[in-house]
């Protein structure tokens, strides 16, 4: 399975299925994603490869020991390793082909935000709506 940044100057490649993911929905995750939740899982170190971009790779750590490592040129999330463990945490956005995995496990359903709900009561497109005056009509709706 290849992976790869928003650019494509970070990429990488697992060996093997890719395991189940795990969303987390705390206020790191939110604020590094910039959305809900973040998508991930971790892959053993052995099944992991950098293929090219490790020069471009920025790392954010809180004092807390929180890493974020991230693409210097398009700022997408990329796997970093777990501190004194032989796994690497892998977001699974940056995976270029489809996979079997699940989201099996949700994280920090405590402090989700409020603003997050079920898919299944929002609007739905298959592909971007037609228009942006199309997407503030949906947006908009109550």
């Amino acid at each position: 399975m290849d992976g790869e940044c928003l650019c494509g100057g970070v990429k990488f490649k697992i060996e093997g299925n890719i395991p189940n993911l795990y969303q987390c929905h705390c206020s790191l995750c939110r604020k590094a994603t910039g959305s809900s939740a973040n998508a991930a899982t971790f892959v053993e170190q052995e099944n992991f490869r950098w293929v090219s971009g490790q020069d471009k790779i920025s790392s954010f750590q809180k004092p807390t020991g929180y890493r974020s490592d991230f693409c210097s040129v398009c700022g997408s999330p990329v796997p970093n390793q777990i501190r004194g463990m032989e796994l690497l945490w892998v977001p699974a956005g940056l995976m270029e082909e489809s996979f079997k995995a699940a989201v099996t496990v949700h994280l920090h359903m405590g402090s989700a935000a409020s603003w997050e709900r079920d898919a299944g009561e929002c609007i739905s497109f298959d592909a971007g709506p037609e228009s942006l005056a199309a997407l503030k009509n949906a947006i908009n709706r109550t």
